[in-house]
């Protein structure tokens, strides 16, 4: 009894949260963060220079064939739409969800899987979803439906100061579809001449684990099973990682702005994640012209592995509560799956790569990227990501993350690699309620 009241006390908190959360959004972004009627849409979505401003430009296209078309973005940070989402689903209070929201793709299938009902499901919408990369349109794809509409690319790239390189003996060349033996070989090599580091970390963090794992084509999952202390290329993806720390060849940092600043300051000569990364790299106006990209190594010895994955992203849902599903869906058909100029006039000034094909025909895709010494980096990039491997991340996703990046630091500090793993795969399994 006592529990069955703590959990009302809790969900009675969590509503009034809800209440005063929307009175605090309602400042930042719009007048109202309830569904819309008529003509108008309400979109929560969290980054004014980014998903925001796309978002807005998106509206100035729909506004051309539908003049009386509006549109309220509510800016809410991504934290605050898993709790307002679950809150609403959860205490019945659905009348103050959006139209559409933006979720990351690592949240989709577990949300989907949750609250099924709360999710349009597009896949005979209308929307054409061949024409996305085929690795986000999975990632949106819950029991063979396809809930999301894919935003921003995650592509993982490697970008490095060609200016270090060349003290080295090397250019960006050397780096293209090599594997991460060879990767570590030249790295030492460049530390040793140079005494530059080429990547760094933040500590705990297993995303350059994941997005070797996803290179592969695989994750810790096989269907609903936990694919964990048996998985081949995580062992491997470990192993590599670990080597790259204890060679000194990654520098491990505590948080977000120490690892940023590595990389502006010169500490480290590189980074390798997601392709959004860019916009960061390109802070130090000092480092411009010094920088190059290119693709990331595969794994050694591994079946399937390839020099293409993926880290981040998101796309954009249709909430089942809203009374313009019709008028949603229409919307972003015509803009997200269907404008080559939204992707061409948000392209320079948010960085943000589309992962709809055509886009890639845009005139700003073809610019000779000055930073980057005359690169086209963003047709590189849309390259890319046509290869990246398809995997499906599941519900437990984020669980089994977390519980990889624990048992990263214990195999770094000396704890067994085989016994670490056990340890996570029974923390997930725990939390799965197995």
């Amino acid at each position: 009894m006592k529990r069955k009241l703590s959990v009302l006390l809790i969900v009675a908190m969590l509503v009034t949260m809800l209440g005063s959360c929307g009175t605090a959004s309602n400042n930042k972004g719009g007048k109202n963060n309830s569904k819309s009627s008529g003509n108008a849409l309400t979109v929560w979505c969290w980054d004014k220079n980014f998903n925001i401003y796309a978002m807005n430009e998106a509206a100035k296209i729909y506004q051309k064939d539908h003049p009386d078309f509006k549109l309220n973005v509510v800016e809410t940070p991504w934290d605050d739409v898993q709790t307002k989402l679950t809150t609403a689903v959860t205490s019945g209070q659905t009348g103050t969800l959006p139209d559409i929201l933006l979720m990351q793709d690592n949240a989709l299938a577990k949300n989907i899987t949750n609250y099924p009902k709360t999710f349009v499901d597009l896949t005979n919408s209308g929307i054409d979803f061949s024409k996305f990369a085929q690795y986000k349109v999975a990632l949106s794809t819950v029991n063979s439906k396809v809930y999301g509409v894919p935003f921003d690319s995650g592509t993982a790239v490697t970008a490095l100061r060609t200016d270090v390189l060349q003290k080295a003996g090397y250019t960006i060349n050397d780096f293209k579809n090599i594997t991460w033996s060879r990767f570590i070989e030249i790295a030492k090599d460049v530390l040793k001449k140079t005494n530059i580091p080429l990547l760094s970390s933040q500590a705990g963090s297993p995303d350059l684990v994941m997005m070797m794992l996803q290179s592969a084509g695989t994750w810790t999952f096989k269907g609903d099973k936990l694919y964990i202390s048996d998985n081949p290329a995580l062992l491997k993806a470990i192993d590599v990682y670990v080597e790259l720390v204890k060679s000194k060849v990654l520098v491990e940092v505590n948080n977000w702005d120490q690892y940023v600043g590595t990389f502006n300051t010169g500490k480290v000569a590189g980074a390798m994640t997601g392709c959004w990364i860019l916009a960061s790299v390109q802070a130090n106006k000092d480092q411009k012209g010094k920088w190059a990209v290119t693709n990331i190594p595969k794994l050694d010895g591994i079946e399937n592995a390839t020099n293409y994955s993926s880290v981040g992203g998101s796309s954009w849902l249709v909430l089942s509560t809203s009374k313009n599903k019709d008028l949603a869906i229409d919307f972003l058909g015509k803009t997200f799956a269907g404008s080559t100029e939204l992707y061409n006039t948000i392209l320079p000034t948010s960085s943000a790569i589309a992962t709809w094909g055509p886009a890639g025909t845009g005139s700003n895709y073809e610019i000779a990227h000055e930073f980057f010494g005359g690169q086209k980096i963003f047709q590189d990039i849309v390259e890319y990501g046509k290869n990246v491997p398809k995997v499906s991340y599941g519900v437990y996703n984020y669980e089994a993350r977390d519980a990889i990046g624990t048992a990263i630091t214990k195999i770094i500090s000396g704890t067994d690699k085989a016994a670490a793993l056990k340890e996570a795969e029974s923390t997930v399994k725990f939390q799965m309620g197995k």
